[in-house]
């Protein structure tokens, strides 16, 4: 066969090869720059949610001296506040029908408070009329408590404060662990070190225990309404659990959304604190698709594709910085 026929027959036979090629590399790409915007729009729509938690209607339920971290966590503003975001970002603001099909894709949304913690998850009821109906509730507000191996109870805060109760009297404390110290019998309100690591993991435990409780039940949810997708909950490194307690806050949890021939799986953790840290955008300006960014307080038209909590992150994802002195905002 002369050259040319190896060539004829070489390109009828991989030609399709290279056309699917094509093919999935552009469905990568798209895959690709959906992933971007839903994870932009997911922790943009925690960290407004976040910032709802310190929001509160009376001035009884703010942060007093005793604490910076005891003031009451308003979860359903702050889950509104989420709500609204996240439908936002998704481009679902005006559709009601997308946004119910959104929630099955959240197993689990969770509210860190002072003295005990919410989760936000789908469950089944049976209504007034015999009916079953399945959504997204709040669960009871699920204290930080610890049984130690005498039997004694201990519940904890975001901070040293604590209730405790003494098995073996019988009696109650509450107050402040250095001010118990020596007081109550129990001994782990003796040793201010192990106190502090023990009521971190303790914390920590609780929240992960119940959330992969709850995302179990959802596939099972999930399952009737004709997602076969299997909800877990994801690995997370064990600093990241411990940062997260630190203070009020709110996380979030999206699984299974299906973009092309893979799923979208994500999870966000904001912080309510009254001090916080400033959050960068970045974004693409759409006229000369150039990437800048810029604080969370400016206004300026482009097209949100990540969050930083440093302008170094963000010069570091090739974006620059934008001065917010022409966004009538204040830098």
């Amino acid at each position: 066969m002369r050259i040319t026929d190896w060539a004829i027959l070489f390109t009828a036979l991989f030609f399709p090869f290279f056309i699917l090629l094509a093919i999935h590399a552009g469905n990568i790409t798209d895959a690709a720059f959906v992933e971007t915007k839903y994870t932009a729009g997911l922790r943009t729509a925690l960290q407004d949610g976040a910032e709802m938690l310190n929001i509160n209607e009376s001035q009884a339920y703010e942060a007093g001296y005793g604490s910076m971290k005891r003031f009451r966590a308003d979860k359903e503003r702050a889950l509104e506040a989420f709500s609204r975001t996240i439908y936002m970002n998704m481009g679902i603001s005006e559709d009601i029908q997308a946004q119910a099909a959104l929630w099955w894709y959240i197993p689990a949304l969770a509210v860190v408070d002072y003295d005990g913690y919410y989760i936000y998850a789908m469950q089944s009821y049976i209504n007034a009329d015999g009916e079953e109906v399945i959504r997204h509730t709040w669960s009871p507000k699920i204290p930080y408590a610890y049984n130690d191996d005498e039997g004694n109870s201990i519940h904890f805060t975001l901070d040293n404060e604590v209730e405790a109760y003494n098995r073996s009297t019988g009696l109650w404390y509450s107050g402040l662990q250095t001010e118990l110290e020596g007081k109550t019998g129990i001994e782990l309100l003796d040793k201010p070190g192990t106190f502090e690591e023990v009521r971190r993991i303790s914390i920590v435990h609780a929240i992960q225990d119940d959330l992969a409780y709850y995302i179990g039940r959802h596939n099972e949810l999930a399952l009737r309404n004709g997602i076969s997708y299997t909800f877990s909950l994801p690995v997370i490194e064990q600093e990241e659990w411990v940062n997260t307690v630190n203070d009020i806050g709110m996380m979030a949890f999206v699984q299974g959304i299906p973009i092309g021939d893979r799923y979208y799986n994500n999870y966000a953790f904001g912080g309510g604190r009254l001090v916080k840290n400033p959050v960068y955008f970045g974004g693409v300006d759409s006229n000369t698709g150039l990437k800048y960014y810029y604080r969370d307080t400016c206004s300026f038209p482009y097209d949100k594709q990540e969050a930083f909590s440093t302008r170094k992150e963000a010069a570091a994802a090739g974006y620059r910085e934008k001065s917010c002195m022409n966004s009538g905002m204040i830098d």
